[in-house]
């Protein structure tokens, strides 16, 4: 786990504000349509919703976005033209141990 990456994504108030958000997608994001259960991929919510609540442009959330991923703290799986992401709570847990223990 690279966690000097993890801390530079964390380091932004938007992308930190993305993964609360992403905490309790239901609560966050209403108006978004919950996958079929065929897709198994809970919680996860498309660029466009995530872009909508950020207000900004689609090219800085993919970014946002794609930082996040590579620093394995979100997810993301793409769905027919949509790309939908969530949160990696496995990293999210091994993060919180490592604060916990080594800071």
């Amino acid at each position: 786990m690279d966690y000097l990456t993890i801390f530079k994504a964390l380091a932004n108030e938007t992308r930190l504000q993305i993964l609360l958000w992403l905490k309790e997608p239901e609560l966050n994001f209403p108006s978004a349509a919950p996958l079929a259960e065929e897709h198994d991929f809970k919680d996860a919510i498309c660029v466009g919703k995530i872009q909508e609540k950020a207000g900004m442009s689609q090219s800085t959330t993919s970014q946002y976005l794609s930082l996040l991923q590579r620093s394995g703290l979100l997810e993301a799986r793409r769905i027919g033209q949509w790309t939908y992401y969530r949160r990696n709570e496995d990293t999210i847990q091994q993060l919180a141990e490592y604060i916990g223990k080594e800071l």
